[in-house]
C-alpha cells in the first residue's frame, strides 16, 4: 500500500542546463553545470555533467536551456526528462 501512495516517495530532483545535442530520435544530451567552493583551496570550482534525457516532442534545439526532472529508467542510460514549461 505504501507502493500505490505517492505521499511517501523520495521528491523528484529537478535540474537545469543546456542542451548540447539532440542527434538522437526522442532524446536530449543536457550539460548540467555546478558550481562550489573547492575545500582545500578555497577556490570556485565549475563541474559539469550529462545527463540522457526523453524529449517526446523532438522540439528543443542545441542551446536551449531546459528544466529536467528525475523519472523511471526509459532505458540503460536515459532516467530523465524534460520538463515542459
Amino acid at each position: 500500500s505504501l507502493i500505490k501512495n505517492r505521499s511517501h516517495q523520495m521528491p523528484k530532483r529537478i535540474l537545469k542546463g543546456t542542451v548540447v545535442s539532440n542527434k538522437a530520435d526522442k532524446t536530449l544530451t543536457v550539460k548540467v553545470e555546478r558550481r562550489f567552493i573547492d575545500p582545500l583551496f578555497k577556490k570556485t570550482v565549475r563541474s559539469s555533467k550529462n545527463y540522457k534525457t526523453h524529449d517526446e516532442s523532438n522540439k528543443y534545439k542545441i542551446g536551449d536551456i531546459v528544466r529536467i526532472q528525475e523519472c523511471r529508467p526509459i532505458s540503460k542510460t536515459k532516467t530523465w526528462t524534460v520538463l515542459e514549461d
